[in-house]
């Protein structure tokens, strides 16, 4: 991770016309010259923190020393971390004064919201008012939603731990699998729309937010048990690297024309019930289920099933269940509407009458490139339109204009001869805005912007004059983002080292694990010398970014039924503070914490000499009981649901069992483990 000189970038181009297409503002609120400039950053945009995330050190710390296994080397890399967050100091600002002003007034401007743009990576700004009519137009279809009167989460909890304990006791899935899959978290799923500023009426996109719900872990199990399943036909396109490898034989006739067919909303048109016998035919046929999971056709179906059938979501205080089709958002949505994709496909071309039908079909999801009759497409069209059975799935169609066709982000023009050559296609909504090279970033990760557009270039061009038409095209807008010379000679040398074989280093050994740290120009250096050194393997997140601030698009959660959350009470007659985490509701755990101390603090009245004593060498359930019989503190008078609080959200919870820290302020804070870090730090 290099720092300094080298992160350091080019004037940034913030202004003109690329201004115009990196902040779209369809508000009557008039945005000033800081907010603008701001917004033009791109949402991805990372301001350098004003102070150091502590927490997340502690807590990366903490999950590392469990990695370790080693009480004496958890010891020493506790001790050594205590050391670098004891000298470390925050970064320079990479904003005015004046911009992070800015950010405070978007974030309180209550009657607009900040959107990404669904296509583009503009940063949209559209009156709350506005965005709400959009997202209920939608909501008012009656074939596909419908509103409930009740939170239905208890109930489909229910049913998800009757199938779940029933596999279980019939050794379908281990313990482990079992405690994976459990509804730990009781989110409401939230469904959010990003704007389509590249069709006509700016309507929303839906989708529905699944992290921290009862079903999430369960859909994604059922993805990676069904994703094989997918790809297996010569018409399957993986991504643009692909699509060029699969046409660079192609020769089309003067009587033929390149055509693209686009599928109208697919996942909320897929068909539930067909598709589920789709993909039980698919998994009868599979030889290789087996493998993946003990789970039986049926078994993998009824989950399945559960999954599809159970999409509600909150919008605006309201909730909704989708009565139809896959939720955008679910992991195993995708792969569900691609298998029925498959299925309509083989059955459309097998059918199709001579005339129309294509000599070459390539597919990425529901976007379709074909080679046809120029006189037929009309009659593809209304070929496919009658393919399903169940009369969903419906079909638009662009045809080959001035011998040119875009398909995914490759433009395909047709040469005299009949060959094709291929070239990077930019929407007319494209931006040309990538990761502004000022964000507080590690530099690894603004060359690997670099990298993956030239990447790109060198899997699509076709031609030397167009490859270096693409570079300059590349070099300039990577300059407006600030990119400087030095950084793209750097990827090409990278790449010229990455040929040469490699020594094997030291370095080069498994490592105990990996945890994550966010970013701070510095401090994750040291961090990651010290992690490694231990044999822990490091990766690095945006501490923030503009996204985070900014955009709020969801029903805001009631901070009791919050999931996966650290959370912080304090006590009477001393200034610590019990900090712990948990993947249930607060409410729930909080609860537990009650009885347990009323338990400590009940038994403590018939205490003798010789019982105190005892008790204070035992554990109790948790750190709070502990402190209550070691210290002789209390919980404060008002109680666990007055002052107990959500402090921040913790996502490891799935991967590892350990209580975090969380600490902003000097109070200290109560823990087994952290005793020394929270002591000198």
């Amino acid at each position: 991770m290099a720092t300094g000189r080298r992160n350091t970038p080019n004037n940034v181009e913030l202004g003109g016309e690329h201004l115009k297409k990196w902040v779209i503002n369809l508000s009557k609120h008039k945005l000033t010259k800081p907010q603008e400039s701001i917004l033009a950053k791109g949402l991805n945009f990372a301001p350098s923190p004003s102070k150091l995330p502590y927490e997340d050190y502690i807590i990366a710390t903490e999950l590392a020393c469990r990695k370790l296994n080693n009480n004496n080397e958890a010891t020493v890399l506790r001790s050594e971390m205590a050391g670098v967050l004891r000298s470390s100091k925050p970064p320079k600002s990479n904003i005015t004064r004046e911009e992070r002003q800015a950010i405070n007034e978007l974030k309180n401007e209550k009657s607009v919201l900040v959107l990404p743009a669904d296509k583009g990576k503009a940063s949209v700004i559209m009156d709350v008012h506005e965005y709400e009519e959009k997202l209920s137009e939608m909501l008012n279809d009656k074939r596909t939603y419908e509103t409930l009167a009740s939170d239905p989460t208890q109930r489909y909890k229910r049913e998800l731990v009757a199938i779940l304990s029933r596999l279980k006791k019939d050794g379908k899935i281990n313990r482990s699998q079992y405690d994976l899959l459990f509804p730990t978290a009781e989110n409401i799923p939230r469904i959010y729309g990003t704007p389509t500023i590249h069709k006509p009426g700016n309507k929303a996109r839906p989708i529905v937010d699944y992290t921290g719900t009862i079903a999430y872990q369960t859909s994604r199990a059922l993805a990676d048990t069904l994703s094989p399943l997918v790809g297996g036909t010569e018409h399957h396109v993986q991504n643009s690297k692909h699509l060029a490898e699969g046409l660079a034989e192609v020769m089309i006739e003067e009587e033929e024309i390149f055509n693209s067919h686009d599928v109208v909303s697919l996942f909320t048109n897929t068909p539930i019930e067909q598709t589920l016998q789709v993909i039980k035919s698919r998994l009868e046929n599979d030889t290789t289920l087996k493998e993946r999971t003990l789970l039986s056709v049926d078994k993998v179906l009824e989950l399945l099933q559960f999954v599809l059938t159970t999409t509600y979501f909150l919008f605006p205080g309201t909730i909704y269940k989708q009565r139809f089709g896959a939720a955008m958002g679910s992991p195993v949505s995708p792969v569900v509407a691609n298998l029925y994709m498959e299925f309509l496909e083989q059955k459309a071309i097998a059918s199709a009458p001579l005339t129309c039908k294509p000599r070459l079909w390539k597919r990425y999801v529901d976007d379709i490139l074909e080679i046809v009759q120029k006189d037929q497409v009309d009659n593809l069209t209304e070929h496919l339109n009658q393919s399903d059975p169940t009369e969903n799935i419906k079909f638009t169609y662009e045809k080959e204009h001035e011998g040119t066709i875009p398909f995914l982000d490759t433009l395909i023009v047709r040469k005299p001869d009949g060959s094709v050559k291929l070239l990077v296609y930019r929407k007319v909504t494209h931006t040309d805005q990538y990761l502004n090279f000022n964000s507080h970033h590690p530099i690894h990760q603004k060359l690997g912007v670099i990298r993956t557009l030239f990447d790109r270039l060198n899997s699509i061009v076709t031609g030397d004059a167009d490859k270096k038409l693409e570079e300059t095209k590349i070099k300039e807008a990577l300059g407006r983002c600030g990119y400087p010379n030095w950084a793209f000679k750097q990827v090409k040398m990278d790449k010229k080292q990455a040929k040469k074989p490699k020594k094997k280093k030291d370095t080069d050994i498994q490592t105990k694990g990996l945890v994550v740290i966010p970013y701070v120009e510095g401090l994750a250096e040291k961090a990651n010398r010290i992690f490694r050194k231990h044999g822990i393997a490091t990766a690095v997140k945006p501490n923030t970014n503009l996204c985070k601030l900014l955009v709020h698009l969801k029903d805001k959660v009631d901070p009791n039924n919050s999931t996966d959350c650290v959370y912080e009470i304090p006590y009477t007659n001393c200034n610590h503070t019990y900090v712990g985490e948990t993947g249930r509701r607060f409410a729930t755990r909080l609860k537990e914490h009650q009885k347990e101390t009323m338990r400590v603090e009940k038994t403590k009245q018939n205490y003798t000499r010789q019982t105190r004593k005892q008790s204070e060498t035992e554990q109790s359930k948790s750190d709070i009981a502990d402190h209550a019989v070691q210290q002789n503190h209390l919980i404060r008078d008002k109680g666990l649901e007055d002052e107990g609080h959500v402090v921040g959200k913790e996502r490891h919870n799935k991967t590892a069992k350990y209580q975090p820290l969380h600490f902003s302020s000097p109070t200290p804070r109560i823990h087994r483990h952290f005793t020394q870090l929270l002591g000198n730090a």
